[in-house]
């Protein structure tokens, strides 16, 4: 049986967000995503690796991770770690009563790691939502309201703090991206009801790069997890990512990386195996 990459679902189907304190059982995981749903973990102590696709970040605490849904991380923690995790699905996200969480979460999906200082603010605010979480009857208003502080205090430690969040339609446009990927900028313009033109600037406006670009960003970043996490041949990535024809998809990947997909493979390979 050939190896694939593992989709984990650590949350109820019956259940839209989980808040918790880290499990000290999670030190050492193997290579795995997630099932429709982004994950926050902050750690206020421990030490050891977070490695997300092809980067590896040492976890030095106070310090925020955010894993997003189909990027592929491991953990590899050396000593008991302190913190909380917060899972939240698509679901949460479409029910919310204030909308202006789910701007925060889509501004910290773009930051896989934030640094943050010592904030007893922010332990109490993952305290009290643990306790919430709890409760026989679970108040909404409650959780939204804490996540929402919550996230605006972790945002002001991020990159993106005075950043402006990008409107709808390009949110929409990561998200179609995320669902199925396609080298086809007329496919997601449809998607949107847009033409190829105004799904261009919009891509210039809110990311520095056309629609192709974008798209390619996104078709890479999943070639390169398959070639890394899996063991399936070329022909099989290019096929699963839409390109009817193998050469075209290496001579693709070589203009966007600088290096075959073969090479690449090769070159991560003997670059982990000398880390470790």
């Amino acid at each position: 049986m050939k190896k694939s990459i593992a989709v984990y679902t650590k949350i109820p189907n019956v259940t839209d967000i989980k808040i918790e304190p880290f499990d000290v059982n999670k030190r050492y995981t193997k290579p795995h995503r997630h099932d429709k749903y982004i994950e926050l973990v902050y750690f206020k102590a421990g030490s050891g690796c977070h490695y997300m696709d092809t980067t590896a970040y040492e976890i030095q605490p106070p310090i925020v991770f955010v894993i997003n849904k189909n990027e592929v991380h491991h953990w590899e923690i050396t000593t008991v770690p302190e913190g909380f995790v917060i899972i939240v699905k698509e679901a949460f996200l479409e029910k919310t009563i204030d909308k202006h969480i789910n701007q925060q979460l889509y501004r910290l999906s773009k930051e896989p790691v934030i640094p943050i200082q010592s904030d007893e603010s922010i332990d109490k605010l993952f305290e009290v939502l643990c306790v919430e979480m709890k409760q026989a009857s679970v108040q909404k208003e409650v959780i939204e309201g804490s996540l929402k502080a919550l996230f605006a205090k972790i945002i002001g430690y991020s990159n993106r703090a005075e950043r402006p969040v990008s409107n709808d339609k390009s949110i929409h446009f990561e998200t179609l991206l995320k669902q199925e990927l396609r080298n086809e900028v007329a496919f997601y313009a449809d998607l949107l009801h847009l033409t190829t033109q105004q799904l261009n600037t919009l891509c210039k406006k809110n990311f520095s790069k056309t629609a192709s670009q974008v798209i390619a960003n996104y078709i890479i970043q999943e070639a390169k997890r398959q070639l890394l996490y899996t063991d399936r041949t070329i022909s099989e990535i290019a096929y699963s990512l839409d390109f009817k024809d193998v050469s075209h998809f290496v001579k693709y990947f070589k203009r966007h990386t600088g290096s075959t997909p073969l090479n690449f493979k090769q070159m991560e390979l003997n670059l982990s195996d000398k880390m470790f």
